[in-house]
């Protein structure tokens, strides 16, 4: 799984506040989900998600990551549709 990958794992994650209704949505395992963010947390330094067993929220460098990881997939989506055939 690539750093995109869980990019878009995280941004799923923090919309929908919660593991396992991103993991349904995602159709991965949970697991997979949280090895993933977990992975994505270290490559980062930081923690992006603050879990209790009742909610999932976001911390402040998670704030940032996620308004900077809709940026960047976005500008990924669009890069890769330039060159799609129309």
């Amino acid at each position: 799984m690539d750093q995109l990958d869980a990019m878009g794992m995280f941004v799923r994650v923090a919309e929908l506040e919660s593991f396992t209704r991103a993991a349904e949505q995602l159709a991965v395992p949970k697991a997979t989900l949280s090895l993933s963010i977990r992975r994505l947390e270290e490559q980062l330094g930081t923690r992006l998600l603050q879990r209790t067993t009742r909610r999932v929220q976001l911390t402040p460098d998670g704030r940032i990551c996620y308004e900077r990881c809709l940026d960047l997939l976005a500008d990924v989506d669009e890069l890769r549709s330039l060159f799609r055939p129309a």
